[in-house]
């Protein structure tokens, strides 16, 4: 096992020893300090409409299923006291749901430690697990990837969504809520009703 904390140990034994050449060798060559340069990335939403729908609104980190942003924000519309959002994402002022559930995109390998910035390394996953990611690896972090879902067995309520602003087109007033409709009915189209699974939208033809 690699004993990180093992490494910092030996470092500080040197140094109470006054080796404080054998301390920067230590770390040199068994913890050496590797930069990791942040890297800004802002995705459409036909991208990330296109990405949740591949991986069937599944956390691909998790296995949980999760609920498309544009489903969650007009529920906090239609109840605001109860389901509060707020832009920032304030933990004191925003339900948990929306770290908990909202999916977004996630680069498997970070680009920061070589991954590349393309479909093939991204992965949906909740705004927590991602945050709590940041730069590390999955076998840092000891996680696994889970495999897709099946957008037929679970839409990420996407299909209700589509279905509210189809009924209430007030919904649209919204600038959020229009952009994710107008990605969504490029991609998807709603059934005549609700799976009793809870997914009811399948892939335009």
């Amino acid at each position: 096992m690699n004993d990180k904390a093992a490494v910092i140990v030996d470092v500080c034994a040197a140094l109470s020893s006054n080796q404080t050449g054998e301390a920067a060798s230590i770390l040199l060559e068994r913890y050496p300090f590797a930069p990791f340069s942040k890297v800004a990335r802002r995705y459409s939403v036909q991208q990330m409409v296109a990405t949740f729908l591949r991986d069937g609104f599944i956390d691909r980190y998790s296995g949980a299923r999760l609920v498309c942003g544009a489903a969650l924000r007009l529920i906090s519309k239609r109840l605001p006291d109860h389901f509060p959002f707020q832009n920032n994402w304030r933990t004191d002022a925003c339900h948990f749901a929306f770290w908990d559930l909202a999916p977004t995109i996630d680069h498997i390998l970070p680009v920061s430690r070589g991954g590349t910035d393309d479909e093939s390394n991204w992965a949906t996953t909740s705004m927590l697990r991602n945050s709590a990611k940041a730069n590390s690896t999955l076998d840092e972090l000891g996680w696994s990837l889970y495999p897709a879902g099946d957008v037929r067995d679970w839409d990420g309520l996407l299909g209700w969504f589509i279905d509210e602003a189809n009924a209430d087109r007030a919904v649209l007033a919204d600038p959020y809520l229009r952009r994710w409709f107008t990605a969504s009915r490029s991609g998807v189209r709603p059934k005549a009703s609700p799976a009793s699974n809870g997914s009811h939208i399948a892939r335009a033809v």
